[in-house]
């Protein structure tokens, strides 16, 4: 079988980390690679190169809507790319579907032409739904699970999200966390100190939602103007963070950045902040970049409690866990780490531990092209 691939993913790819990995491995590994985005801005090139990698965007231009809403573009979306594989279907013969809304039209290649697909679950759909009627999620559930039985194969980023596919039955199934290529020589060479040494930094670099404890820690913030925080990101609250830190003079906002610039901005930082709702069903299953980030820089992390990164923080003694939502005991587990130089460098030589001996890039990259091989066999 050829080994051309096409990446499907519901974003305009840059940045998404996890799709430019899992891209420069298949590539490193041989295959012929292709990317196709969604361009929700209607601004940005809908044609391009990444390392050798040629990439596509479909246009749909997307309204700041809630709710139900989103249901029009999502559906417009997945009819823009259902007939952008039905035109192109000489061009693949393996479909990396990223997440619930590019599995759909793959899985109508994979009944109509017997192209491969292989169902990359980053969150779960069902699970990220925020304001969605019941009977809906229910079903979408439903559709999901049916989705991860009819793939080829199907990957997860983390063991505890087994619990969310149960009920299915995948064909094959992998692992592979969102761990970062290790780069922490070429930051460590390219180190360039954004703020004095004696100012104690903390970075937030992510999706920008109140359920990921940013207005409580924009609180601490300002309760000490001494400290300092790198912001950056985008999101659907982006709004109201911003409306919240633009009067603190000790909080620098970066806007959305490329990935080359969030790890640089973690590098600087003295520890990196996650503390995400448990509340949110995906959060008690998250496997985010930047837990995965502070171990291969080897920063101390802070994340809140029930969200399955609690449990591997603690295995791995690589930060401090605290209650979500309690301004109060996150204020605290800084001011620990402020004032404890050692206990900084402690959970950081614990953290590049855990990245090398577990969660590392090169073991994710190996599972991730033994999963294709058996494939194209």
């Amino acid at each position: 079988m050829s080994k051309r691939v096409l990446i499907c993913r519901s974003n305009p790819i840059f940045p998404d980390p996890r799709v430019e990995k899992i891209a420069h491995a298949l590539y490193g590994g041989g295959y012929s690679v292709q990317l196709l985005g969604w361009d929700i801005t209607g601004q940005l090139p809908l044609l391009g190169e990444m390392d050798g990698i040629p990439y596509q965007r479909c246009r749909i231009t997307l309204k700041r809507v809630k709710g139900l809403w989103n249901l029009w573009y999502e559906v417009r979306w997945q009819v823009v790319l259902l007939g952008w594989l039905i035109r192109h279907r000489n061009t693949y013969d393996i479909i990396h579907a990223c997440d619930f809304d590019t599995i759909l039209p793959a899985l109508i290649c994979n009944y109509l032409w017997r192209k491969k697909v292989v169902y990359d679950i980053f969150d779960f759909y069902a699970d990220m739904l925020r304001a969605t009627p019941l009977g809906l999620k229910s079903m979408i559930r439903k559709i999901d699970l049916h989705a991860v039985d009819r793939a080829d194969a199907v990957i997860i980023a983390d063991d505890s999200r087994h619990e969310q596919i149960s009920g299915s039955h995948p064909r094959r199934l992998e692992i592979i966390y969102n761990s970062p290529e290790d780069k922490i020589v070429t930051l460590e060479a390219n180190s360039n100190q954004l703020h004095e040494e004696e100012t104690f930094c903390i970075a937030y670099v992510g999706n920008l939602q109140v359920e990921r404890g940013l207005l409580e820690l924009i609180e601490v913030i300002r309760l000490h103007p001494e400290w300092r925080l790198d912001l950056a990101g985008f999101g659907g609250d982006e709004g109201r963070i911003l409306a919240a830190a633009s009067t603190l003079p000790n909080v620098t906002w970066h806007g959305k950045v490329p990935y080359q610039k969030a790890l640089e901005l973690e590098f600087h930082a003295d520890v990196i902040v996650g503390t995400y709702s448990p509340q949110i069903p995906n959060h008690r299953f998250s496997s985010p970049n930047k837990l995965f980030e502070a171990m291969m820089l080897g920063k101390p992390v802070i994340v809140a409690r029930g969200t399955n990164m609690d449990r591997i923080v603690e295995h791995e003694n690589c930060g401090i866990v605290v209650e979500y939502g309690d301004s109060s005991a996150l204020e605290a587990a800084l001011s620990v780490l402020q004032r404890d130089p050692a206990i900084r460098q402690k959970y950081g030589k614990q953290a590049r531990k855990a990245y090398d001996n577990t969660y590392n890039w090169t073991i994710m990259k190996n599972r991730l092209l033994t999963l294709y091989q058996e494939l194209v066999q």
